[in-house]
């Protein structure tokens, strides 16, 4: 496969790994933290996600619809998502939680149908 194909994923994946922890990793660090340092401690976080997220999504259109890119998007939100949650927020996931994923796979297959 070309790096242009698997690139802009792998980028996604490492953005989204920092907005994971921008968004939800202060539940667990910052629990008695003003919250105002909640929110600049998120911001510097999320520096990092948008100087990857934004030459993710450049490299990928043209390679993939817009549509094609949100889903991956998604998709790769979800999974690092419910990666974040059980390693390092220690929470379970469910019967539901597999149910909904089958539906996202659902929605990569649709919009990658020719």
């Amino acid at each position: 496969m070309q790096v242009r194909t698997w690139l802009p994923i792998a980028m996604l994946v490492v953005s989204n790994v920092f907005m994971t922890f921008a968004w939800y990793g202060h539940l667990r660090t910052q629990r008695d933290a003003p919250l105002l340092l909640a929110i600049l401690t998120s911001w510097g976080i999320a520096f990092f996600e948008y100087t990857l997220m934004v030459p993710a999504n450049r490299l990928g259109f043209g390679r993939y619809t817009l549509p094609q890119l949100k889903v991956i998007q998604e998709v790769v939100t979800l999974t690092v998502f419910a990666v974040f949650a059980v390693v390092y927020m220690r929470q379970r996931l469910t019967l539901n939680h597999a149910w909904a994923g089958l539906c996202l796979i659902g929605a990569v297959f649709f919009t990658f149908r020719k």
